[in-house]
This record gives structure tokens, C-alpha cells and sequence, in this order.
């Protein structure tokens, strides 16, 4: 039987391809107006899964255009009462509801403050949707599973597309057009993930899950996934934080899921690999098939920087096979609900 979770993940494709078609104009004249008058400071605010595509989208903001962006800790705002200096602020809402209160409250404060706030929202006619400036509809429609899937990625989509309109930069646009096609590929691989990953996960009782610079995201994303979908005690991990104290860890046997997609930082990751091998890990990589310790292959992208996106949808497909494996309900994870509200 197909789970929610599985439907939705493959309606990612045809979910970015709405999104790209979407405010092209607006998206435009956003990037145009950054480039004119560019921001004395930039902000991130989202929760979960929206944190990890806030993540990759500051990522790329700082390695492309060179600008320091922040994680906004919301209870700055909603619970110590701080007064973030607003002024030449850009401040990035994600969020698959737009419904709770720690990100439309410093939303709609800082818009009132006179900074410059974007929202990229599933539900355009959410509170959130009405706090910020800008509106930049995710297009991904209902998503009923209470994890995370095609939203998530419509989101890193859509920070990509605003940090390739900020740049004016034709060929990341591009490159974007073409990312639906990617994803279908990817999608296609997920029962190879599984077919490999499930031997070694499935009785699994704990997992790092490593990554490195836009991949962390994706390791982030992932990690978060296998606790609330698998009901497995998943931990993120730079690829080069492990050596300061998380090595210890490593013992005969320790699973690592290791992601390693094209980019600066594929062969440290490879590396570091064959290192935990070599310490007795039992380590699953993914990374393209022309590296022979690719065991869970990524699709290609039309450019480096999107490669995580169309992984986490090949991810997304071996976790919910995953959780099915281990007994567990992909749709309704204990304790969880659809939408979080909190301060």
C-alpha cells in the first residue's frame, strides 16, 4: 500500500515546476532590487524541515554573493522581547503553513520596523503570508502526511531561485528550469536506496548522518526525517566537526549514512569515508555513480549547487520504506501533528 508520505514526495516534481512558472516578474524585480540597494543584514527564521531549506538557502547567499546571514533564534523576539535593529534588515520566512506564531510575529515586527521581509509559504493566505513584505507562493499543494516532503524541497527550490535572482545570474536560472526533470530522476533511484539501506537500517538503533557545506542541509533534513518518520536516533553531522569529539563515538559496526554530492567538499567527504571504514563503521555513501563508494547513487543536476535537492528526494523515498520496515506508519508519526505552533 502507498503511503501519503510516498505520493507527496513524487508530486515534488510537478510541484517545482508550478513554483518556477510562478512570480517570475516578482522574483526579478526582488533580485533587482537587492542588487541596488543591497542589505546591511540578513535573517533566517523558519522551524524543522523549513529550517533545514532556510539553511541551504543562507548557505548559497553566503558562498555566491558573499553576505553573513543569520539564523534568527525566534524566542529573541517572542519571548525575550529583544528589538532586532530592522534597519537595511532582509529577513527570509520559510514555512510550510504559515500558521505559527514564533515566525509571523517577528514577520510582522519587523515588518512594521521597516525591514524588508519575504515570505516563502505553501498556504499564501496564511497569518504569515499577511506579515511579510514580499509573498512567494510555494505552489506544492495539500500536503496531508505530517512529514515534510514535496514543501520542503519546493522550498529549497525557491531560495535557490531567489539567490540566483539577487546574483542576476542567467545559467542558475536555468539550471532551475531544468530541475523538475532531475527530480523525477531521482525519484526513480529510491528503490536502490532502499534496496541497499534497509539491510543495514532497519535493525539500526542510532545513526550519524554527515554532510558538508550546501549538503548539511540535506543531512540535516534527513536526519530530522529518520527520528520522526523511522522512530531512529539520527544525528547530523559536518563531515569536518566529526574529528572535534564525535569520533569517539565510532566503534565496530556504527552505521553512518554519508551524503557526498558534487561540489568543494566531495573529497574530504570521500576521505572521510574510507576513514570510518577503515575504524570499523558500516557506512552507506551517496554520491555520484562515476565514485566507486557510491552505493546510493545521486542524480545529476544541471548545476552543483542543486544537487542536494534532488538527493533529499531519493531520500525521502528510502526513509518511507524505511519506516514501513521498521513497523512504523509514515503518515502518522507519534505525537506529531500536521501543523506546530509554537513561541
Amino acid at each position: 500500500m502507498t503511503s501519503q508520505m510516498q505520493r507527496e514526495a513524487h508530486e515534488a516534481p510537478a510541484a517545482v515546476a508550478r513554483l518556477l512558472a510562478g512570480d517570475r516578474e516578482r522574483v526579478a524585480a526582488l533580485g533587482a532590487a537587492l542588487r541596488e540597494t543591497p542589505p546591511h543584514a540578513l535573517l533566517t527564521l523558519a522551524r524543522g524541515s523549513s529550517d533545514h531549506a532556510a539553511h541551504y538557502a543562507a548557505y548559497l547567499v553566503m558562498a555566491r554573493l558573499g553576505r553573513l546571514v543569520t539564523s534568527l533564534p525566534m524566542s529573541l523576539v517572542t519571548l525575550y522581547r529583544a528589538r532586532i535593529e530592522c534597519e537595511g534588515l532582509v529577513a527570509l520566512a520559510f514555512s510550510q503553513s504559515g500558521a505559527s506564531p514564533d515566525l509571523v510575529e517577528p514577520t510582522r515586527e519587523f515588518t512594521e520596523r521597516g525591514a524588508q521581509t519575504i515570505a516563502f509559504v505553501n498556504d499564501a493566505a496564511s497569518p504569515l503570508a499577511a506579515a511579510a513584505r514580499w509573498v512567494f507562493a510555494l505552489r506544492a499543494g495539500p500536503e496531508a502526511s505530517v512529514a515534510a516532503t514535496k514543501s520542503c524541497i519546493a522550498q529549497m527550490t525557491a531560495g535557490a531561485r531567489f539567490v540566483a535572482a539577487w546574483q542576476g545570474d542567467a545559467a542558475f536560472g536555468a539550471a532551475l528550469d531544468a530541475l523538475p526533470g532531475a527530480l523525477d530522476g531521482a525519484l526513480a533511484l529510491g528503490p536502490r536506496w532502499a534496496d541497499v539501506s534497509l539491510p543495514l537500517l532497519a535493525p539500526a538503533e542510532r545513526l550519524l548522518v554527515v554532510g558538508r557545506g550546501t549538503g548539511l542541509a540535506l543531512a540535516m533534513e534527513a536526519a530530522l526525517k529518520l527520528k520522526e518518520v523511522c522512530g531512529l536516533q539520527a544525528e547530523a553531522l559536518s563531515g569536518a566537526e566529526l574529528h572535534h569529539g564525535p569520533l569517539a563515538l565510532i566503534e565496530p559496526g556504527y552505521p553512518v549514512l554519508l551524503f557526498a554530492p558534487r561540489g568543494p567538499a566531495q573529497a574530504g567527504l570521500l576521505a572521510l569515508a574510507a576513514d570510518l571504514r577503515g575504524r570499523g563503521a558500516q557506512v552507506l555513501v551517496a554520491a555520484p555513480t562515476e565514485h566507486a563508494q557510491a552505493q546510493l547513487p545521486l542524480a545529476p543536476t544541471a548545476e552543483v549547487d542543486l544537487d542536494p535537492i534532488a538527493a533529499l528526494a531519493s531520500c525521502y523515498s528510502m526513509i518511507e520504506a524505511l519506516a514501513r520496515a521498521r513497523g512504523r506508519d509514515p503518515d502518522r508519526p507519534p505525537h506529531l501533528t500536521k501543523v506546530t505552533r509554537t513561541r
